[in-house]
């Protein structure tokens, strides 16, 4: 291609003399304006200058044959020969070429080759810096040519024109362009016949004036532009003259491109986009004839400073760039275009003119950033694209997990590569001036806060970017905090939580805040702080709030995909069920066979689209890097909640002096909790800021998992210990609830671990040893209420996976004795703790076993009938959903009815004391004594279904569970009395079938077996002494029994508001669950009641009383029974 000669001129015929003339001059005006006046001022022949490197004589020559009227218009503004070579007065080399200007012996100035800026430097450049020594003597062209031949031949070699109308192509063949004004021009003014510097202004726009207007003058200009450089860099040893020959050649190529862009008028053309444009040609490789190569942007470049239509040009030919994108996909050509915007971005002047473009940032609406701002294409190309999806997972439903994984595999090399070069852009943008890092920034934030609706409930594609372009976003922007991201997180304290209050990039004026509302927050941030915000903490705050419109919507996406997919599922398959019943209705069968077509449609979509995600979101090197990012908000976060400079090999210390006398009691400063009043700063943050934490963390952990056990840190579990024992820094009960999911995904089995990436943690640290239990019990605790319609099944979620985690980590001893420890000095945490666990036992255990005797009947029923069919479909298709739904019922509640009969089990070991305290003690007993009966008495019959290990009931490992459980709170002589006295549930009978199924099975181990009969005993012994003492009490005065368990007081106190007197024991019992005065709602609080020392006192007197007679009534009773059997002894021995 680059060889091949131009086509013939079949466009309008060349100018004429005088049009030639008009078209120069108006060029003239345009390029200096005033210049050229002061040209021409300063000497007539100002014009010669342009030919300065052509020897003195033949100046001479010019000035006296030339009109005066043609060099005086000529300014020496973009005209003027870059590199003129001095007058021969200031030249001695000059001097010495006048003598002899026929030949080529002159002395002339040595020229270094341009710079390179990209790429390699070619072998002609290569081979003039190598060698040490001057090169071998060749024979010397020069003498055989003279400097006016060689600027003929080379004009006529790198523009391909000549003033011969006879010759039509050059040596090579190449096809030329004959220039008949010029040759006219010249022959009027008697001047020799051939090309020159002098004349080569009028002889270029005579030759792209002949060019057809359906052609471009690129087509033409750009190969010539690629002959001078060749040409210059193929120059060697001393050639001043020749190179300025060379160098105005490329200038005059370079101000005809420019006015092929900008002024296509002057040649005679009008303006059009589709040949008037660089664009077409940044697409082609820079070495082609007809590519952008870095030399042409140097040129371009260093005429920025004086020549704006230099600017324009390039900066219309990006603007064509990417608009061209805006409507391609990854299935497309597009890396072309990612090229030519990286070759510019080389240069920092054009970096900056693209930033200050008005078309950088124009967009008005979150949906057309992408398109119509300069930078939206490039980030909008992803394999998230519809159109790529379908290309990569083309048969959603029929691909196999290999063909799946191949997919996401190639899928993720293309977007990795593109991200990359994407950050590379970035990065020149960010470093090329103050101006195009400020632009980009504001690019950056314009894009987070026009996208704030992807975090709503229900999102509308059509008012929000798309998926792939703000994950592009986030990836860049994690790639322009990995500079400042070290392990030692030495620059973390450069993060300047004030940037929030300083007229900030980012808006969070909307977001939720963490413990603070929106009026507070308001006028929080209406008191601006002075200073300016560095650029890592603009860079920080805008990756954060891109990591929670971006990258955590995707994530949010997918997990709604995975439902939607589901339930489109269970439509389908409703419908084709609908099939057998309407063959017999052609009508009927095409509606369903249409509403089926388009359900698969739809379910392929959404397929391709899971598919893909899942293969974005799993590249483990994108991951990773978000992972560092993460970790460093977690420190960020913990720094400004403890005030503190906490890093992970420091341990959180308070500079509060509020604390002070806290931290003199505690030697070690490594402690929660935290003040009770948090950091202003700390309040008004975004609620998002710890919400992303946590769901980048979940994700990794559950899809890749690998990433997080390279990365994980301290950190994260200080971050959940910390605001699960400080719960009240957040306000959202169910962001506290996604600490716990943390915690407990981080337990899970995964690869070889069986305590999860996170358990080893967990058991080593020692801040998780001092904090981690009392912290999940405490939330335990909080979680019984959370504000929200679904609070009642929520807390047992939430409880489950605290369950988990407990369980993970009680093999570690130092976790049970430190529990231990507490119990004894926060008794009343204790037993709030206990009293919900007893909640949620006596719960679950009803629920779970009330539902096996409704899942027996049905079976029955149902077996019955498919024996003797009796009933109708519809009848029958009830049951069968009814058993379906308590099958369902009995599977959860049975799953919780474990892990909680698993927690009894592992605290009433440690913590028997808390179980058998007097408030919570006859509760205890009566849960236990109530399922034993269920399990072991006449009702476990109904207990018996089908398939039993479908519903994870073992009825012989849950009896040997509570007997454990039995033996555990059996050393208290409270719990034994406990037992005895439940008039409902204690029946003997039960603990001895108890025993019998324990023996059979071998459930328990004969140690345990002996000490259950002592147990057993124990109860028994315990209830004959109850038994005598209700005997022996008779019926209780009214003033003396609680209004609500109906049975004497034995610390009777009054509610301060209903003065309503019944037992300490009692009320305290009540407030556990509910707050509240029983008898008439209002708040209460066991500190609120008031004793009755007066009834105590008549109470005991009472009772006294009845023990002094009935002790009478014995005494007196074993005396007349000594005094008969001696009287029957007597009467005997008669």
């Amino acid at each position: 291609m680059a060889d091949q000669a131009p086509p013939l001129p079949s466009g309008p015929d060349a100018p004429d003399k005088e049009k030639m003339e008009q078209i120069r001059r108006r060029r003239m005006e345009k390029l200096s304006g005033a210049a050229a006046s002061s040209s021409s001022e300063t000497t007539p022949n100002a014009g010669a200058e342009a030919s300065a490197s052509i020897s003195s004589s033949q100046h001479a020559a010019r000035e006296q044959d030339a009109p005066s009227a043609a060099p005086a218009a000529r300014p020496n503004v973009n005209i003027r020969p870059a590199n003129a070579t001095p007058s021969p007065a200031a030249n001695p080399f000059a001097k010495l070429g006048a003598q002899s200007s026929s030949t080529a012996n002159d002395l002339p100035v040595r020229t270094d080759p341009l710079p390179r800026v990209l790429g390699k430097r070619s072998s002609t450049e290569s081979d003039m810096q190598t060698p040490n020594r001057p090169p071998a003597r060749k024979p010397n062209l020069a003498a055989e040519e003279s400097l006016e031949a060689y600027e003929d031949r080379i004009i006529s070699h790198i523009f391909r024109i000549t003033l011969d109308p006879n010759q039509h192509t050059d040596d090579s063949n190449h096809r030329l362009i004959f220039l008949p004004e010029l040759r006219k021009e010249l022959e009027e003014e008697h001047a020799e016949i051939r090309l020159s510097t002098w004349k080569l202004d009028g002889a270029l726009i005579e030759a792209c004036s002949s060019i057809p207007h359906s052609k471009s003058i690129f087509d033409y200009l750009l190969p010539c532009w690629k002959r001078a450089i060749k040409a210059s860099k193929g120059m060697r040893g001393y050639a001043g003259q020749k190179d300025a020959v060379l160098k105005e050649a490329k200038r005059l190529c370079m101000s005809n491109c420019i006015f092929a862009a900008e002024m296509p008028d002057i040649f005679q053309r009008e303006t059009n986009l589709n040949t008037d444009s660089l664009t077409p040609f940044f697409l082609l490789e820079p070495g082609e004839d007809k590519g952008i190569c870095p030399d042409f942007l140097e040129e371009a470049v260093s005429r920025f400073a004086e020549d704006d239509m230099a600017k324009s040009m390039v900066v219309k030919a990006f603007v064509g760039l990417s608009g061209a994108l805006s409507n391609l996909t990854m299935n497309d050509a597009y890396k072309p275009y990612v090229h030519a915007f990286k070759l510019l971005t080389q240069f920092n002047p054009i970096t900056t003119a693209i930033a200050e473009s008005p078309l950088f940032l124009m967009a008005v609406s979150a949906n057309t950033i992408e398109k119509y701002t300069l930078l939206g294409p490039f980030f909008r190309i992803s394999p998230l694209q519809m159109e790529v999806t379908k290309e990569y997972f083309a048969a959603p439903k029929t691909m196999d997990k290999r063909h799946i994984a191949t997919s996401q595999d190639a899928l993720r090399l293309t977007l990795q590569t593109h991200q990359k070069d994407l950050l590379d852009i970035i990065n020149h943008f960010v470093r090329a001036s103050p101006i195009a890092k400020n632009k980009t920034l504001d690019w950056f934030a314009y894009v987070v806060n026009q996208n704030h609706k992807r975090r709503a409930l229900q999102v509308n594609s059509k008012e929000v970017s798309s998926d792939g372009f703000m994950h592009n976003i986030t990836v860049v922007l994690d790639g322009l905090c990995e500079p400042f991201m070290d392990t030692t997180f030495s620059k973390i304290s450069k993060i300047d939580i004030d940037y929030l209050r300083r007229e900030p990039r980012v808006d969070i004026k909307d977001e939720t805040k963490l413990n603070a509302d929106e009026k507070a927050s308001e006028k929080y941030y209406e008191a601006k702080v002075g200073g300016t915000s560095n650029f890592i903490s603009e860079v920080f705050f805008l990756t954060l709030a891109a990591h929670h419109y971006g990258s955590e919507a995707l994530n949010a996406t997918h997990k709604s995909l995975e439902k939607d997919i589901k339930y489109i599922q269970k439509q389908y398959a409703a419908i084709e069920a609908e099939r057998p019943k309407v063959t017999h209705d052609a009508q009927a069968a095409a509606v369903i066979e249409l509403r089926l077509t388009r359900i698969n449609v739809v379910l392929d979509n959404l397929m391709s689209k899971r598919m893909a995600i899942e293969g974005v979101l799993s590249d483990k090197p994108m991951q990773a890097k978000s992972l560092i990012f993460m970790r460093y908000v977690t420190v960020w976060l913990l720094r400004i909640a403890s005030e503190s400079a906490y890093t992970p090999s420091q341990s959180i210390k308070y500079d509060s002096a509020a604390i002070q006398p806290l931290l003199t009691q505690i030697a070690d400063s490594n402690r929660l909790p935290l003040p009770s009043t948090p950091p202003e700063a700390f309040d008004y943050l975004p609620e998002y800021v710890l919400e992303d934490i946590i769901t980048n963390f979940n994700f990794i952990i559950r899809f890749i998992p690998d990433v997080m056990i390279s990365a994980v840190g301290d950190e994260i579990i200080v971050l959940s210990i910390t605001f699960l024992t400080n719960s009240e820094y957040i306000k959202n009960p169910y962001l506290k609830a996604k600490l716990v999911s943390l915690l407990f995904a981080g337990t899970w089995p995964v690869y070889h671990r069986a305590k999860g990436v996170l358990g080893d943690v967990l058991m080593g640290s020692q801040f998780a040893n001092d904090h981690l239990l009392h912290a999940l019990l405490k939330f335990y605790i909080e979680c019984e209420s959370t504000g929200a319609h679904t609070q009642f099944y929520d807390k047992f979620n939430i409880r489950y996976e605290i369950f988990q985690v407990i369980k993970c980590v009680w093999p570690n001893d130092v976790y049970r004795q430190r529990l231990k420890q507490e119990s004894k000095t926060n008794t009343d945490f204790f037993l709030r703790f206990v009293n919900l666990l007893l909640n949620d036992a006596t719960y679950v255990l009803d629920e779970a076993l009330t539902k096996f005797p409704r899942i027996h009947d049905l079976q029955v029923e149902l077996k019955k009938e498919a024996a003797e069919p009796t009933l109708s479909a519809e009848d029958r298709e009830k049951k069968e959903n009814a058993l379906r739904e308590a099958e369902s019922q009995a599977q959860s509640y049975m799953q919780l009815t474990n892990e909680t009969l698993a927690m009894m089990k592992l605290f009433s070991s440690t913590l028997s004391a808390s179980f058998t305290m007097p408030e919570i003690v006859d509760r205890v007993a009566a849960m236990l004594n109530y399922t034993l009966d269920t399990i072991t008495g006449n009702k476990s019959t109904n207990l018996k279904v089908e398939n039993l290990e479908k519903y994870q009931f073992r009825p012989r490992a849950f009896l040997s569970d509570f007997v454990e459980i039995y033996l555990n709170l059996g050393v208290s002589e409270s719990f034994v009395d406990a037992v005895a006295r439940d008039g409902r549930s204690y029946k003997p009978e039960n603990f001895d079938s108890a025993s019998r199924i324990l023996a059979r099975y071998g459930l328990k181990s004969a140690e345990d077996l002996k000490a259950w009969e002592i147990l057993k005993a124990r109860f028994k012994a315990a209830k004959e002494l109850d038994d005598q003492a209700e005997q022996d009490m008779g019926e209780i005065p009214e003033e003396f029994q609680d209004p609500l368990m109906a049975d004497l007081m034995e610390d009777p106190v009054m509610l301060p508001v209903s003065k309503m007197i019944l037992d300490r024991s009692t009320i305290k019992s009540y407030l556990l669950s509910d707050a509240k005065d029983p008898f008439n709602r209002a708040p209460l609080k066991i500190e609120d009641v008031v004793p009755v020392p007066e009834l105590k006192e008549k109470i005991r007197l009472w009772k006294d009383e009845i023990k002094t007679r009935k002790k009478a009534e014995r005494a007196a009773a074993a005396a007349d029974a000594t005094t008969a059997a001696s009287g029957d002894a007597m009467d005997t021995s008669d």
